[in-house]
């Protein structure tokens, strides 16, 4: 099938097709709710239970009209009946707490039989969003939760609990603001909503070919360029959509069919973008969703989260680019022809770069100076959408293209808010029974215990749980999961809790390229016409840095940049001895002529980096000294 009979969303899904009248309906409730998002962006959002509430209503009748159900099918009509059942009733439980706003926050309701009527159908409405979107593992756990909040109290040992009615459900969940209206609903509709419209805006106003270009400038000219340039756009993009599924399918379409043409195996070349673009979910100053759920959890600055983000991030594109270098000298594979790299004087034009600096500027004046990540977005974006009027309207019919170009990024925000939309929201209904229930801390004891006094063991069990629990569910919802559970076992065991989230958030990140169930590989894969299977063995020798960056957060405050400034630069250097080790032995380097020596001589400077004494620093670095004055001779 062509790109145009089948269109997906940034989890690889195929979106249904609809008549005009539901098409035209869509539109005008995307483009609703970014103007909605814009605003109260600009100017500060409502009451909160009212903001949530209709952000609510939105996301989930836009996804139930962008996937309808039955689609092409015989029975579509009945389909179209149901979608109408579920958005009514959706918006009706909505528009409800809407009105009683006052009353649910000040005098705590009981649940009445119409409370109870719209509780189920707004779930319902949420899980069956949830599904159309994302598939069914998702749902299914939330389902699971539920049941267990209804029937745990039959269970024997520490995971039963007292056991609830659904009245005592009803009105956690929705006469109150801890159970669907909770953090991850306001986040979702402040913080991320406000986010999603500035990397619209961003993408819309052309920024999108200006990253490619300046890949293609900085990477293309170098051995394995056609990677470097799949390696930087991606992480270029990273900091727009922080979406690893997105990123692959955005910039795949050009990286991986060069990479090809330049000489890569295929399955390397779908491992490059899979891995690169993985990293825009870790990598300042956006990052992806679950970075702004976590600065709500932790309860601190968005800004804390980024800097703590920097090094981590550094790191894991230090060792892709270094991997791709290897292996590309190795292979002696050609450069990109001279022909398909646009020159600077292209790529460094004023029109081209002042609207991405004004919205950068904006975004990280706003940050810094203490002013809310929402309206740091939106001085973002008022900075972007001036420097572009400067740069590019000209003439009236300039004028009416602008405009036509704000309601398409408007509504392009409307709909990648859906995908976020309904997994927070249903990550909260999931939340609010493991709160209601307390299992999280059951479970997190029982993890705690098994791994007895060992912090690396606890670590191990952690990271593991996390790479099974995040397969197959966005990184967001399988970051809330694992928050939710995991993290409080990390703490508990003396772990700093910025550590601790921040070590579960990237085993929950990587899941995406870590097999049997890796998103971002199939879609990979798919581009470059090859098998998932050797494209997922590839990524995680790419990434393999990355299966071990998190365990040095334990061993190294500096990493997360805590600790002062010496802490900091040892942590940096371990990083940096660490990355380039790893980079010699998965690159596949050919140093002497014994291929044991080869991988042993890294593997002990690996070793030597990431050991917790200045004497193993230094051992490190003069293997790696030797390694690489070796490698240049040969």
């Amino acid at each position: 099938m062509s790109s145009e009979e089948v269109q997906l969303n940034d989890e690889g899904r195929p979106l249904g097709r609809s008549s005009r009248v539901i098409a035209g309906l869509t539109r005008l409730l995307a483009v609703s709710l970014g103007l909605f998002v814009l605003y109260t962006a600009a100017f500060g959002q409502f009451e909160s239970l009212i903001q949530r509430a209709v952000f609510t209503g939105f996301v989930v009748a836009v996804t139930l009209l962008l996937y309808p159900l039955g689609a092409g099918r015989p029975w579509r009509p009945l389909g179209a009946v149901v979608d109408l059942a579920l958005v009514l009733v959706s918006l009706a439980a909505c528009f409800y707490i809407t009105v009683n706003h006052a009353v649910i926050m000040t005098s705590l309701p009981m649940a009445e039989s119409h409370d109870i009527w719209l509780t189920v159908g707004l779930v319902i409405a949420v899980l069956e969003a949830a599904r159309r979107a994302v598939g069914v593992i998702f749902p299914g756990i939330v389902l699971a939760g539920l049941a267990y909040a209804f029937f745990g109290q039959y269970l024997s040992g520490p995971l039963a609990h007292r056991g609830f009615d659904i009245y005592f459900v009803t009105e956690t969940l929705l006469l109150g603001d801890l159970g669907i209206w909770g953090m991850l609903t306001s986040v979702a509709s402040t913080t991320i909503a406000a986010f999603v419209l500035f990397g619209s805006m961003l993408l819309y106003t052309g920024t999108g070919q200006t990253f490619m270009d300046l890949a293609a400038r900085i990477g293309g000219r170098s051995p394995g360029g056609a990677a470097k340039i799949a390696t930087i756009a991606s992480g270029l993009f990273g900091t727009i959509s922080g979406s690893a599924v997105a990123n692959v399918a955005t910039t795949g379409n050009f990286t991986i069919p060069l990479m090809k043409r330049t000489g890569y195996r295929p399955a390397f070349a779908g491992a490059v973008e899979a891995v690169a673009s993985t990293g825009g979910q870790i990598a300042p100053p956006i990052m992806g969703a679950a970075a702004f759920v976590m600065a709500e959890i932790l309860g601190i600055g968005y800004a804390d989260v980024m800097i703590a983000a920097i090094m981590p991030a550094f790191l894991f594109y230090l060792g892709v680019f270094l991997t791709v270098h290897v292996a590309a000298l190795r292979g002696r594979l050609p450069l990109v022809p001279e022909d398909q790299i646009p020159s600077w004087a292209s790529v460094l034009r004023l029109a081209r770069l002042l609207p991405i600096v004004a919205a950068f500027g904006g975004l990280l004046i706003g940050v810094f100076t203490g002013r809310s990540v929402q309206t740091s977005a939106f001085w973002g974006i008022a900075a972007l959408v001036v420097a572009h009027v400067l740069v590019r309207v000209r003439s009236l019919q300039d004028a009416k293209d602008m405009a036509r170009l704000l309601v398409n990024a408007l509504d392009d925000a409307g709909r990648g808010l859906v995908l976020i939309g309904v997994l927070l929201v249903g990550a909260q209904i999931l939340v609010a029974m493991i709160n209601m229930t307390g299992v999280g801390i059951s479970l997190s004891s029982l993890i705690a215990s098994l791994a007895g006094n060992s912090i690396f063991l606890l670590a191990l069990l952690v990271a593991a749980i996390c790479m099974v629990l995040g397969m197959g569910i966005p990184t967001t919802a399988a970051y809330v999961l694992v928050a939710a559970v995991l993290a409080p076992a990390l703490t508990r065991s003396g772990v700093e809790p910025i550590v601790a989230h921040m070590f579960v958030f990237y085993f929950a990140t990587i899941s995406v390229i870590t097999p049997p169930v890796c998103v971002a590989v199939f879609i990979a894969a798919g581009l470059a016409r090859t098998p998932w299977l050797p494209v997922g063995i590839e990524a995680v020798k790419l990434a393999a840095v990355t299966y071990v960056v998190p365990f040095l957060f334990l061993m190294y405050p500096g990493m997360l940049a805590a600790g002062g400034w010496l802490a900091i630069g040892e942590a940096l250097l371990s990083g940096v001895l660490f990355v380039i080790a790893f980079a010699i032995l998965f690159g596949g380097a050919r140093i002497t002529r014994w291929r044991v020596v080869d991988i042993a001589a890294p593997l002990v400077m690996a070793g030597l980096a990431i050991a917790p004494y200045a004497g193993g620093l230094i051992a490190s670095a003069i293997i790696g000294a030797g390694l690489i004055f070796l490698w240049a001779r040969r």
